[in-house]
């Protein structure tokens, strides 16, 4: 096996350094209670950002749990209502594939801001403003575009191949389901509830626009960045927690059966 070369090293110490150096300047100023420039080093640590956290003004613990609930509770949704569309796209099924694959793509061309105002005069009217409810419809306006054409990649010939297979040794649907389907698109499966996952969990301006009364994490963290950079600090790492967590998910759930 060949060595990587030291262009290759270089690279990719490059890329860690350029990842990891914002994350550990951003765990010490969620700890630094001082830090005047032009030091390099905070003159105070402490707490205070952590503390604040918890309390009640920031409501930074309800934000966290509404944005999980939402975003958990989307993709749940997402996947299976993905599943169909995805399968005709990735099986070439369709005739005219491109006003198809338009139509599924213009809510992510479209600023979400843009398309929570429109969805929330609806939203209004049906008792579904301001609700978790309303969140979740409303993010599976974007989620599903990203959802389907992920999860499309995983089917194709060789997927059809092996239900037929399964189909002739007699499996039930079901069982097709489980022990061919599944497995077969599990890496386009784990990647599709991750991407989804983490569209939910970003979504600013379409929850504001749909749910400003239903306080989740980038609401919280976007009013701090200005007015308390130790506070934003504590809540961006909050916030990148479950997106990492994600990730490491999908990776193993992409290596190993299902």
């Amino acid at each position: 096996m060949r060595e990587p070369s030291r262009a290759l090293r270089a690279a990719v110490a490059a890329a860690v350094v350029l990842y990891v150096l914002p994350l550990v300047a951003l765990v010490v100023r969620a700890f630094a209670d001082e830090w005047r420039a032009p030091n390099l080093v905070p003159q105070q640590f402490g707490l205070r950002g952590v503390d604040a956290l918890f309390s009640t003004t920031t409501r930074a613990g309800e934000a966290l749990v509404q944005s999980l609930s939402v975003a958990l509770l989307t993709t749940a949704i997402a996947v299976p209502i993905a599943w169909t569309a995805a399968r005709a796209i990735g099986e070439r099924r369709l005739r005219r594939p491109i006003p198809v694959f338009v139509l599924i793509a213009l809510p992510i061309l479209v600023p979400g801001y843009a398309t929570g105002i429109g969805l929330s005069e609806w939203f209004v009217r049906l008792d579904l403003a301001d609700t978790r409810t309303g969140l979740v419809l409303a993010h599976l306006t974007v989620v599903l575009p990203y959802v389907v054409l992920v999860l499309a990649a995983g089917f194709g010939p060789k997927v059809s191949e092996l239900e037929e297979m399964g189909r002739s040794a007699g499996l039930a649907p079901w069982q097709r389901l489980g022990w061919v389907t599944l497995p077969a698109v599990r890496a386009q499966l784990a990647v599709a509830c991750v991407i989804g996952f983490l569209v939910s969990w970003g979504q600013y301006g379409l929850s504001l626009a749909v749910g400003a009364g239903e306080p989740t994490l980038p609401g919280v963290l976007l009013p701090f960045l200005r007015r308390d950079q130790q506070i934003a600090a504590a809540v961006c790492l909050v916030y990148l927690a479950p997106a990492a967590v994600a990730l490491l998910l999908a990776a193993r759930a992409s290596r190993s059966p299902l």
